[in-house]
C-alpha cells in the first residue's frame, strides 16, 4: 500500500463515528478519574494534614476541567466524581462507627457508607452541571457565578435531611490562612466563598496567560511581545480582585472583634479515655465513675468540664452520694462542674444533657440537633428496621429546645453544645452575645483511630473564630483542647489517654458581624454575585452587539 493510500485510510478511520465515540469515551473516563483524584487529594487540605493551599489548587484544576466540558451531563459526572473522592476519603470513618462500634455487618456498613458519600457527591455534581449549563461568559462564570453556586450548595448540604456540612471547603483555611479572616464576618461559608473565588480568579488569569482570551480578549494585531508587555504594565482586573480578596482577609484577621470581660477563670477539661466498647457495659460502670471522680478531685480549677455522656447512666440512676461528692468538690474550688449525662423524664423521654453542679444552682443544657441513626431514627415507620442491625445505646433521644440560655457557672456565662452540634455555626450563635465562653463536650470514640477527631477539632476552631470566643473542648478520647478567640490551639491533650487539660482562660463580650447576622450575610452576598454574573454578561453582550 502506498504512503498516500495509508494516510487516506488513517484519515478515514479517524473520521469514522466509531473512532470518534471511542475517543470521547476515553476522554470521558479520564476526566472522571482525574476529578475523583482531585477530590481525594483535597482531603489533605483539612486537619490533620492542614495543607491549606492544596484545596485551592484542586479547585483550580476542577474549575479548569469544567471550563473545558461543554456538556452539562459530563460536567455533572465530573463533579460527582470529585465529590466521591472527597467524601470517600474524608468521611470514610462513618464505616468505623457503623461496623466497629455499631455492630453493623461489614458489607452492609460498606454499602451504607458508599451510599452516604454518593448522596453528598450530588452537591458538587450539581455545581458542575450548572457550570456547564449557565449561559455566561467564562470570566464572569468562574469569578462570580461558581463561588456563589458552591456556597449555596454547601449551605443547602448543611440543612437538608438535618444537614451534614462536614468538609465545607472553608474549614481548610482555618485557622492560619489569610482567608480565615472572613470567618468572623461571614462565617465559614464566607471563607468557602473567598476560597472558591480565589480558585476562579486564578483560572481566569491562567486562561488569559495561556492566550485563550478568557477574561479579556487579545486583539489580533498584537504580537506576543506586545501582549506580554501589556500584561506587565496593565494588570488584569482579576489580578486586582485576587489581591484585594487576600489582603482583605489578612486585614480582617487583625481586627479584635470582641473584648475581654471579667476576671480570667481556671479551667480543667477531663479526658477519661473510656473505650466505646466498654463504655456502656454494666460491669464497667463503676470503674468509669471512679475514674472521673479521681480526675475531678485532682483538679482545683473553678470550672471543670467532663465529656458528653461521661457518666454512662441516666441521671436518676447515678448514686446520690456520688453527685454530692462532686458538687462538694466544686464548692471547695468556689466554682462549678459541668457533667455530660443522659436524663430520663417521667414521660419516658430522654435527653443527651449537660448539667452543672457546685456553687450555683444546678442548670441544664439539652442537645437539640441530634445525629440521624445515632441519636434518633428518622422516618421510623420506614427506616425503623435499622435499629435491629445497630448496637447503639439510646437511639431515640428527644430534642432539647432550639433556644437555650448560657449556663451561669464559675463567674462565666458558658454556651454549651454537644458533639455534632458545633458543626452548625448558625446554631452556636443562638446563645450569643450573652455567652462569654463556648464549651463543646464530645464523645468521638465512635470513630476510633481515624481522622474524624482532628477534623472535629478544626471545626471547633472555626466556631471560635466566628464568635470571637474561647472554645473549651472536653472529649472522651480526644482531641480535648482549649482554643483561643483567633482559632489557635492553646492547650491540647494527646488522643487516647486519660488526662486533664488545665489552663486559665479569659471570657469575652461583644458580637462579631457573624454573630449579628449569621449566614444571612454570605447568602445575600452569594445572590448578589449571581445577579452580577448575569448582569455583567448581558452588558458585555450588548457592547459587542
Amino acid at each position: 500500500m502506498s504512503e498516500k493510500h495509508r494516510v487516506m485510510d488513517d484519515d478515514a478511520i479517524k473520521g469514522s463515528p466509531n473512532f470518534t465515540s471511542r475517543v470521547s469515551l476515553i476522554i470521558h473516563r479520564s476526566s472522571f478519574i482525574i476529578a475523583f483524584l482531585l477530590g481525594a487529594v483535597t482531603v489533605l487540605g483539612f486537619a490533620p494534614f492542614s495543607l491549606s493551599a492544596l484545596p485551592i489548587v484542586t479547585l483550580v484544576l476542577m474549575l479548569r476541567l469544567w471550563q473545558k466540558q461543554a456538556a452539562p451531563r459530563q460536567a455533572a459526572l465530573s463533579g460527582f466524581a470529585f465529590g466521591l473522592g472527597l467524601f470517600l476519603c474524608g468521611v470514610s470513618w462513618v464505616y468505623v462507627s457503623l461496623h466497629d462500634f455499631g455492630a453493623m455487618p461489614a458489607p452492609l456498613a460498606a454499602i451504607a457508607t458508599l451510599l452516604f458519600c454518593a448522596f453528598l457527591s450530588l452537591f458538587p455534581a450539581f455545581a458542575g452541571y450548572l457550570c456547564a449549563k449557565a449561559p455566561l461568559s467564562s470570566g464572569f462564570k468562574l469569578a462570580l457565578f461558581m463561588p456563589a453556586v458552591w456556597v449555596l450548595l454547601e449551605w443547602t448540604r448543611s440543612w437538608v435531611f438535618t444537614g451534614f456540612p462536614w468538609l465545607a471547603i472553608g474549614y481548610s483555611q482555618v485557622p492560619a490562612g489569610p482567608l480565615a479572616g472572613y470567618a468572623p464576618v461571614l462565617g465559614i461559608y464566607g471563607v468557602t466563598l473567598a476560597t472558591v473565588a480565589t480558585a476562579g480568579l486564578i483560572v481566569v488569569l491562567w486562561s488569559r496567560i495561556a492566550g485563550n482570551g478568557q477574561g479579556g480578549k487579545v486583539e489580533p494585531e498584537e504580537t506576543t511581545g506586545q501582549r506580554g508587555s501589556r500584561w506587565l504594565l496593565i494588570p488584569h482586573p482579576s489580578a486586582l480582585m485576587l489581591l484585594a480578596l487576600w489582603l482583605g482577609g489578612w486585614a480582617l484577621k487583625q481586627v479584635e472583634w470582641t473584648q475581654p470581660h471579667g476576671a480570667p477563670v481556671s479551667v480543667s477539661l477531663l479526658q477519661g479515655n473510656i473505650s466505646q466498647d466498654m463504655k456502656w457495659r454494666e460491669d464497667s460502670i463503676r470503674a468509669t465513675l471512679d475514674s472521673y471522680l479521681s480526675l475531678i478531685e485532682a483538679s482545683d480549677s473553678r470550672l471543670i468540664i467532663l465529656p458528653e455522656t461521661a457518666l454512662p447512666l441516666f441521671l436518676h440512676d447515678v448514686p446520690a452520694d456520688y453527685l454530692e461528692r462532686v458538687a462538694a468538690h466544686a464548692r471547695k474550688n468556689h466554682g462549678d462542674i459541668l457533667i455530660g449525662v443522659p436524663e430520663k423524664m417521667k414521660s419516658g423521654d430522654y435527653y443527651n444533657s449537660v448539667l452543672s453542679f457546685g456553687s450555683t444552682t444546678t442548670q441544664t443544657y439539652r442537645k437539640s440537633h441530634l445525629v440521624p441513626f445515632g441519636e434518633f431514627i428518622p422516618l421510623r415507620p420506614l427506616l425503623g428496621w435499622i435499629v435491629s442491625v445497630l448496637a447503639i445505646p439510646l437511639q431515640d433521644f428527644s430534642r432539647g429546645a432550639d433556644h437555650q440560655q448560657p449556663l451561669q457557672v464559675a463567674g462565666q456565662r458558658v454556651a454549651v453544645n454537644i458533639c455534632y452540634e458545633d458543626v452548625f455555626g448558625e446554631e452556636i450563635i443562638r446563645q450569643l452575645p450573652q455567652a462569654t465562653l463556648l464549651a463543646n463536650v464530645s464523645n468521638v470514640a465512635w470513630f476510633g483511630r481515624s481522622i474524624a477527631p482532628q477534623q472535629h477539632l478544626q471545626i471547633s476552631q472555626a466556631r471560635a473564630l466566628e464568635t470571637g470566643r474561647t472554645m473549651l473542648r472536653a472529649t472522651n478520647t480526644g482531641v480535648t483542647a482549649i482554643i483561643d478567640p483567633h482559632g489557635r490551639i492553646v492547650r491540647s491533650a494527646p488522643e487516647f489517654s486519660a488526662t486533664t487539660v488545665t489552663h486559665t482562660v479569659q471570657g469575652y463580650q461583644g458580637a462579631t458581624p457573624y454573630v449579628l447576622w449569621g449566614n444571612y450575610g454570605v447568602l445575600g452576598l452569594a445572590l448578589l454575585l449571581l445577579a452580577a454574573a448575569f448582569g455583567c454578561t448581558r452588558l458585555a453582550a450588548r457592547r459587542q452587539g
